[in-house]
């Protein structure tokens, strides 16, 4: 694996843990897609820093489950500005 690949993963596995923050999220942070934040935190950091992937697991599996509620409430806010003008 190239090296800015492995340093762009224990960055970005660092953001989401010190952010707590959503794939969506870092995605936007790092000028990346979806799909590589995911190969980075769940493939690459597995190979690289086993630790460091858990504690990333732990946060993204959290966002997990509270998508719904952030969903939710976008679509709540949507509304009520729609209502609003």
């Amino acid at each position: 694996m190239k090296d800015y690949i492995e340093e762009r993963a224990v960055e970005i596995a660092h953001y989401i843990i010190e952010n707590k923050a959503t794939v969506r999220q870092t995605a936007s942070a790092f000028g990346v897609s979806k799909s590589t934040i995911h190969k980075d935190c769940t493939d690459r950091m597995v190979q690289i820093n086993p630790a460091l992937a858990g504690q990333v697991r732990q946060v993204l599996d959290v966002n997990k489950q509270e998508r719904h509620i952030r969903g939710g409430m976008a679509t709540r806010e949507k509304y009520l500005h729609m209502a609003h003008h």
